[in-house]
This record gives structure tokens, sequence and C-alpha cells, in this order.
């Protein structure tokens, strides 16, 4: 048996985006014990992670670092890139999406999301400019 959702988070540029307190509520009303989470993000210019939840410095240091590794298609070590025409930021966002996660899979223990004490679910957005993002989750149990 199955149950699935969509949830949809709205971003304005490139970050962590934190919902795991709606995918908490979510598994909360589907009232399984033992299941497990399949999380799966429809767009190739972002992905998902589990990461830190305590110190927001770790959000502002991840998207840096990812910035620093594939920076904007406009920058001179990325003149090789030939897909440019959907500005600076898109081309970058892909590879970033290709070295990260688009999809999570969590095992639901007792009812709750089976995450360690500093971890929490993010979708991570790699454009510069807003955009509604579209998680899809699967609970198999």
């Amino acid at each position: 048996m199955s149950q699935q959702t969509k949830f949809s988070i709205k971003t304005d540029g490139q970050g962590l985006y934190a919902f795991t307190r709606t995918v908490r509520q979510w598994i909360k009303t589907q009232g399984q014990t033992n299941a497990l989470l399949t999380l799966f993000v429809q767009h190739t210019s972002c992905s998902l992670l589990i990461q830190e939840n305590a110190d927001p410095e770790v959000q502002t240091d991840m998207t840096g670092f990812f910035k620093r590794l594939v920076p904007d298609s406009n920058h001179p070590s990325m003149s090789y890139l030939t897909h440019t025409y959907e500005g600076p930021d898109d081309m970058p966002a892909h590879i970033k999406a290709a070295l990260t996660p688009v999809s999570l899979s969590i095992p639901i223990t007792d009812g709750k999301l089976a995450l360690g004490t500093w971890q929490g679910i993010y979708l991570f957005e790699h454009r510069d400019h807003p955009h509604t993002r579209h998680i899809v989750g699967h609970l198999s149990y």
C-alpha cells in the first residue's frame, strides 16, 4: 500500500529552504507506524538535501560553496558552456542538480521521520530568481 502527495515550495533565489515541518505534518495524518518516505523533486535546476538544521550558517556556507564550485556561466572559468540563453545561472543550476540528489528516502519509525537530532529536509534552489518547486512525496508501507 502507498500514499502520495505533492509539496510546493516557493523560493526567492539560491539557497536552502527547509520543509521538514510540512513533511512531518503530512506523515502524522497518514497514521502509519513504519514506512518508507520517498521525496522526488520535479525540476532539473534544484535538488533535495538532508542537512543540519541547527545553525543557519551551514545553509549559507553550502550555498557559497556551490557558487564557488560551479559559478555562473558569465564567469571566465565557465566560458566553455553553450547552454546560456536562459540566463547565466541556468546551466550552472543544472550542473549543481546533477551533483546533488533529486530524491531522498527517509524511514518512518514509530510514526515519525527517522531523522537525526540535527537533520532537516531542504529544497536546494540553484536559480537566482523566485520559483515554485514541486516535490512528490510517496509513502510506502
